[in-house]
């Protein structure tokens, strides 16, 4: 019988040849796509900016819950989780603090969290609606804001986008069944 060029022990080496060559490729250095161009990053101030308003918006988001919770108290048990939820996203996000700089939550002038646009719905199931569209809008806003973070700021956003999504979903679920 005669021998084909092919043997296992060529294909084996072939093929691990490849797929170290394909890892290879995906750890380089070089974050220039096929156009030339490096993609857009943002840079420390910009981070910083996008957690800032990240913040800003999470406080708004917490004077929302709980001004539905003070409108309507048989809601405050099933929004207290998320709630909590809200303000620990609120910690992850706060940007690093410089030396000299003060702690998160001291006052820094007019830095204090601003009121939410709008008084609540007097029906309880509308209130809690409208807490589920504030949480969309926020996964939606922390899903752009995923293009130009660095990496390390992006895992964050996107974690905190997908909560925010979940929470959209059960605040629906609780405005269903929220008795009028």
């Amino acid at each position: 019988m005669r021998r084909t060029g092919t043997t296992r022990r060529g294909a084996l080496t072939a093929t691990g040849a490849l797929a170290l060559g394909a890892v290879l490729t995906g750890c380089g250095g070089d974050d220039e796509d096929a156009g030339g161009k490096r993609p857009a990053r943002a840079t420390a101030k910009a981070e910083r900016a996008l957690r800032e308003k990240a913040v800003r918006d999470g406080a708004l988001l917490l004077a929302q819950y709980d001004l539905v919770a003070e409108a309507h108290p048989a809601t405050a048990a099933g929004l207290e989780p998320l709630r909590a939820a809200v303000a620990e996203h609120g910690k992850a996000l706060a940007p690093p603090r410089a030396k000299g700089e003060p702690k998160q939550g001291a006052p820094k002038g007019d830095d204090a969290p601003p009121a939410p646009a709008g008084p609540v719905s007097a029906d309880p199931k509308a209130a809690v609606r409208e807490l589920a569209a504030a949480e969309r809008r926020r996964a939606d806003g922390y899903g752009e804001a995923l293009l130009t973070a660095g990496p390390e700021l992006a895992r964050l956003l996107a974690s905190v986008a997908a909560a925010a999504a979940a929470h959209a979903y059960l605040l629906t679920e609780l405005a269903e069944e929220t008795a009028v």
